[in-house]
């Protein structure tokens, strides 16, 4: 087994490892790495160029296509075209129900809180899974670029990406075969790559606009060390929301668009919007044409350079908005700020420039480096840093094992990831999954596998005195707190009744250098094959908890159900039953799962809107 060494007190990799920056975005990503002769960031092209438009194409009989090559099926099979995965990673499908409508593919609402599904033909995809598409066809292009392996990544995330987000790009990296070094904010990577890494304080705000996400940071750098003072956002807010107006606009001019509705001519419409756009942006003195054929009547498309501006108005007040609303949380003034830095393709439209160089006209607003690959070089320096190539940037403590907590099936959900900054405080909320449960088990694990039998125990406690109440309402926080000198502690808190427990914990304690070690190469090891296994357990978790409710909902509403009703849903719950017993694929169970979600809906619904009309009856509004 090769062996690679790790800096155990700061948990990085020493110079021996290739290391790559990858800007993982909505509409295109890159990857990127310093060169070792010449120090400095380079974005990695082949023959194909530097971006790789994130779209991932599903043909039947065929391995997955990812770049140009796939983006060619949005209109020639858009149902099996899949883009903007950006928008659903970590997300449940009640997050991203309003995207729905702007999508080719079918998103799975299985009505619950878990990750949201892509259904091609008999196959379900995560956008984890989907990432990993992408992801691993940027590590193919880094490898065959510069002919070495390339096996760890610094992956950039927008600055407001939650745990949740942070954890499935960091899923997906593995999944792809990539050791995740580090999930590096975009402003920071962005600043890192315009060499803000000053002396003395300064003060800078990122405003990035990519395809499908903005976020503006601002950024107090001081000798290297970079602080987030604050950071505002839309997850859903983008360049695709300025070719939706366009898209609306000529809906609006030519009545013969509205009768638009094969997907093939919604795809059209939207990438002729984008080009225009585009072109509009280079050239503002330029009017765009083109055509679509609506039926057997061929529709005449312009734009000028005025009707963009009043299309794209209303998406660059909202960005106007997260500015003031982010100077306001960082209790800073316009004038406060030292450098402004344009991140995202989408900044290529001049009114944005304007925006900024109007708000802030006493300082540079930096726009000379390509917008779409100023994220991907400041992860590639971020990379330099982790592998002790360089040290004029100040790298913070950091954890050198993941901390996480047990859940159901055996999963280890991981709060703080390895290489995190300490001091580090984070929270997240569970629930019960049973009715009437008044005790939770917190067990703490140590290390890097998907299943907590595979890492260590750091200790666990028991959460006593919930108040008996139905499966999942009860809002139960568990924080980790790990302060300056590694010491841990963990605290469990019914939101609704206060009800609370802690415990204090050594993470390293009784682990040798050469323990530390051994985990973090097994993680590196196992990567993929544990990424897998936690989604078949979690397929299994999700069907477990369906039966739960499904059985739960006849004993309550038989009496309103007719016999075909109650049989079809006992027969497949029964199916469901035996695919667990029989240990199914992960797409079997999840068909199964969607079956028996989509043959109990209708009467779901008609059983509660009975029950709205019982409890209003008699009633005034």
């Amino acid at each position: 087994m090769a062996k690679i060494k790790i800096n155990i007190a700061s948990g990085t990799v020493t110079k021996s490892a290739m290391v790559v920056g990858i800007d993982l975005g909505t509409t295109n990503s890159l990857v990127a790495y310093v060169n070792p002769i010449t120090h400095q960031p380079e974005i990695i092209v082949d023959s194909m160029g530097s971006l790789v438009p994130s779209v991932i194409g599903f043909q039947p009989g065929q391995l997955p296509q990812v770049g140009y090559i796939a983006k060619e099926g949005l209109i020639a099979s858009p149902d099996r075209t899949i883009y903007s995965v950006k928008r659903l990673l970590g997300r449940s499908y009640k997050d991203v129900s309003d995207v729905q409508s702007f999508l080719s593919y079918r998103i799975i609402d299985d009505e619950s809180d878990a990750l949201v599904k892509v259904m091609i033909d008999d196959a379900f995809y995560n956008p984890i899974e989907l990432s990993a598409i992408i992801l691993k066809s940027l590590k193919q292009k880094a490898e065959k670029s510069l002919g070495a392996e390339v096996n760890q990544a610094v992956i950039t995330v927008p600055a407001y990406f939650n745990d949740a987000q942070r954890q499935a790009t960091r899923d997906a990296g593995k999944l792809a075969g990539l050791d995740v070094l580090r999930i590096l904010n975009e402003p920071t990577a962005a600043s890192l790559s315009y060499g803000l890494n000053a002396t003395v304080a300064e003060r800078v705000l990122v405003y990035d606009l990519g395809g499908g996400t903005f976020d503006v940071s601002i950024l107090a750098i001081e000798d290297g060390v970079f602080e987030v003072l604050s950071t505002k956002g839309d997850t859903v807010l983008g360049g695709d929301d300025i070719d939706r107006a366009v898209m609306q606009f000529w809906i609006a001019e030519h009545m013969a668009l509205q009768n638009i509705d094969t997907l093939a001519d919604k795809q059209k419409l939207r990438l002729m919007a984008e080009s225009a756009k585009i072109q509009l942006s280079g050239e503002p003195e330029s009017v765009y044409c083109g055509n679509i054929l609506v039926g057997e009547v061929a529709v005449d498309l312009t734009l000028n350079y005025g009707q963009l501006q009043a299309a794209a108005n209303p998406i660059l007040q909202k960005t106007q908005h997260c500015i003031a609303a982010a100077l306001k949380d960082a209790h800073l003034k316009e004038s406060d700020i030292q450098a402004v830095v344009m991140v995202g393709g989408s900044t290529r439209y001049p009114e944005i420039y304007k925006l900024l160089t109007a708000l802030f006209p006493h300082v540079q607003v930096n726009n000379q480096i390509n917008p779409d690959e100023v994220v991907a070089l400041g992860a590639a320096i971020e990379a330099d840093v982790l592998t002790g190539n360089r040290s004029d940037v100040l790298l913070l403590d950091v954890t050198p094992l993941s901390l996480g907590i047990e859940t159901a099936g055996g999963l280890m959900d991981v709060l703080i990831p390895r290489n995190s900054k300490i001091p580090a405080r984070v929270g997240r909320e569970y629930t019960t999954s049973i009715d009437g449960q008044v005790n939770m088990k917190i067990a703490v694990f140590q290390g890097e596998r998907e299943m907590v039998a595979e890492n260590r125990k750091l200790g666990e406690f028991v959460l006593k005195g919930i108040p008996a109440m139905p499966a999942s309402f009860p809002k139960i926080e568990v924080s980790f707190a790990i302060d300056a000198n590694g010491m841990l502690q963990v605290r469990a808190k019914e939101l609704r009744s206060n009800v609370s427990q802690e415990i204090d914990i050594t993470p390293q304690y009784g682990l040798t250098d050469a323990q530390v070690e051994q985990m973090l190469l097994d993680g590196f090891q196992f990567a993929q094959s544990d990424v897998q296994l936690r989604m078949q357990q979690e397929a299994v978790n999700e069907a477990q908890q369906l039966i739960y409710l499904a059985k739960r909902f006849l004993d309550k509403n038989g009496g309103m159900m007719s016999s075909e009703e109650i049989d079809g849903t006992k027969q497949r719950i029964e199916d469901l039953e035996r695919l667990l017993q029989s240990q199914a694929s992960k797409d079997e169970i999840l068909a199964a799962v969607t079956g028996l979600n989509d043959y109990t809906r209708p009467f779901a619904e008609r059983l509660m809107d009975v029950a709205v009309a019982s409890a209003l009856k008699g009633k005034g509004i």
